[in-house]
C-alpha cells in the first residue's frame, strides 16, 4: 500500500509539468525578505490544498526523483499542503524542512522508505 502512495505522486510528477516560478536566489513576491535558497515551484495541471498547484522544492541531483515530501501547515494562509522535494540531497531536504518551518509555517518531513 505504501508503494503505491509514492507510486501515484511518481506519476503526478512525471505527468505533469514542472515549472520553476521561483528560482534559487530569487525573493518572495510578497515578502521580500525570503530569499529562496532552492528552485521552488509547481506541477502545472495540479491542484493543491491552497488553490494552486501541488508545490515543488527542487535539488541539485541530476535525476528528478521523488526523494520525500514536506506536509505544512500556514497559520498565516490558514491551509494544510503537501510539498514534494524532487532530487534533493540530505542537505538541500534539510534546508527545504528549515524554509518550510519559519515563522507561521510549520512542516513534517516524510522521507520515502
Amino acid at each position: 500500500m505504501n508503494d503505491d502512495f509514492w507510486g501515484f505522486l511518481d506519476r503526478l510528477a512525471a505527468e505533469h509539468t514542472l515549472v520553476i516560478d521561483r528560482p534559487k536566489g530569487t525573493r518572495h513576491p510578497r515578502c521580500p525578505e525570503i530569499i529562496y535558497p532552492l528552485d521552488y515551484g509547481y506541477l502545472e495541471g495540479t491542484t493543491a490544498g491552497d488553490g494552486g498547484g501541488i508545490d515543488v522544492w527542487v535539488g541539485s541531483r541530476q535525476s528528478r526523483d521523488l526523494t520525500a515530501l514536506l506536509v505544512t501547515v500556514d497559520l498565516f494562509k490558514r491551509d494544510a499542503e503537501i510539498k514534494l522535494l524532487l532530487g534533493c540531497t540530505e542537505a538541500e531536504t534539510q534546508i527545504a524542512l528549515a524554509c518550510s518551518s519559519d515563522g507561521d509555517l510549520r512542516a513534517l518531513l516524510v522521507r520515502r522508505p
